[in-house]
């Protein structure tokens, strides 16, 4: 397939640097973004360094045929009569949440001489309680995401010159590897995501928090699609629903919030203040996984091109390493702020500056920061597409998200 002619690399590579490590590697991602692939990628990379059929021991347990394997004995059982006799034993388990009291196989089978241990999962709720307990200090976290442009430009096959037209495709039928692979009408794009959309919705969401009122947790997820780079609280989406003649309690939405981050649709990007050097607790905004999920869900909606933007940029930056808050400045705001190892660098994004006055409007706060860590200006302007205001770097944002250029920082 072709979707196994591009390799993740930079997941591979994580996946390499902790190979036979004594730390379960559990890796986390949205449904469909392309965890099993790269199990099946390092597996044949394991193959392919001299690693034998009979020390690899994979299974999903979304699987029909695995359903006996759902009870955590069972499981254990499984996988432990299974152990090669020479050598490392690499297991793969997919999906492992749809285990019950999985973490207790796990722990298991971690203790087990020569056993490199491999786990997936689709929601963050799988480390929060029990697993988190048991190996605390003994499992590494990769969280993954859907394809970067640059992977999807290489799915695709669109050469440099193409990059453009790729660019706006991908924005607009999102990142997920196989819509990469579809034929691009709008009917087969949103049939697809509409299932992804729907599986996330009702066993990521629904069934783990016990939600039998779908239609008003499909509200709420409509309130953060629209308010996509704006400042969000919880009781503000409450009072706006319930202004619609629907009853919903702040503390029902926190919690709908909390399951939707946790099954990795949208992440919560919380304010920083640069002067004081402080996280803050309110107002943070939230950002979809996928834009072509979002733009199924406000299908007909006037799209803000510039919080789009904003969106594909805070996901990138999350590729690249480091944590990525909204910077506060006074009255003023900072796009983003990503705390890299060297230090922080400060992100504004717009879809245009050839307007002097939005020049102006985008500079402004970075020109404020009281420090001289790099500051970037990411917009699509092909005209005077890279210049430089006193140190702050303008640059074309597809540029910018295909490697090898200047301002693609190398803090992975």
């Amino acid at each position: 397939m072709k979707e196994q002619a591009v390799l993740r690399e930079g997941y591979l590579k994580q996946l390499l640097q902790w190979r036979e490590k004594q730390v379960i590697k559990v890796v986390c991602g949205v449904r469909r973004c392309g965890k099993s692939t790269l199990l099946s990628q390092f597996i044949g990379q394991l193959k392919a360094s001299g690693v034998r059929d009979e020390q690899i021991i994979a299974i999903n347990l979304e699987a029909p045929e695995n359903g006996h394997l759902l009870d955590y004995k069972a499981l254990y059982d499984y996988l432990k009569s299974r152990l090669s006799a020479g050598g490392y034993s690499y297991i793969f388990i997919d999906e492992a949440q749809q285990c019950a009291e999985f973490e207790k196989a796990v722990d298991g089978l971690f203790i087990q001489k020569n056993v490199d241990l491999y786990i997936t999962g689709s929601n963050a709720y799988m480390l929060s309680g029990e697993l988190a307990t048991l190996l605390a200090g003994r499992y590494v976290k990769i969280d993954m995401l859907p394809l970067s442009f640059a992977e999807y430009a290489a799915f695709t096959g669109s050469a440099a010159r193409e990059a453009k037209p790729a660019f706006n495709e991908y924005l607009k039928s999102g990142s997920f590897p196989s819509v990469a692979l579809l034929n691009k009408d709008d009917d087969t794009v949103k049939t697809y995501l509409d299932g992804i959309y729907s599986t996330i919705l009702i066993k990521d969401v629904a069934q783990r928090e016990g939600i039998t009122d779908i239609s008003v947790l499909e509200r709420v997820i409509k309130f953060l699609c629209s308010a996509i780079g704006s400042p969000v609280s919880a009781k503000k989406i409450s009072d706006t629903i319930n202004s619609s003649g629907r009853r919903i309690s702040v503390n029902t939405v926190e919690t709908y919030l909390r399951a939707l981050t946790e099954s990795y649709i949208f992440y919560k990007v919380d304010r920083y203040d640069i002067k004081g050097r402080q996280h803050l607790k309110t107002l943070s905004k939230y950002y979809i996984v996928d834009t072509g999920i979002r733009n199924l869900l406000l299908s007909g909606s006037s799209a803000d091109l510039g919080h789009l933007l904003e969106n594909i940029v805070y996901l990138e930056l999350l590729r690249r390493g480091g944590r990525v808050s909204v910077g506060k400045l006074a009255e003023k705001e900072v796009d983003f702020v990503a705390d890299t190892p060297d230090g922080a660098i400060y992100y504004q994004v717009a879809a245009s500056t050839l307007d002097e006055h939005t020049l102006e409007r985008e500079l402004e706060p970075l020109r404020k920061i009281p420090d001289h860590h790099p500051k970037y200006l990411l917009t699509l302007d092909e005209y005077m597409s890279e210049a430089n205001y006193g140190g702050i770097r303008k640059l074309n944002l597809v540029d910018w998200l295909l490697p090898g250029d200047a301002g693609n920082a190398n803090w992975r």
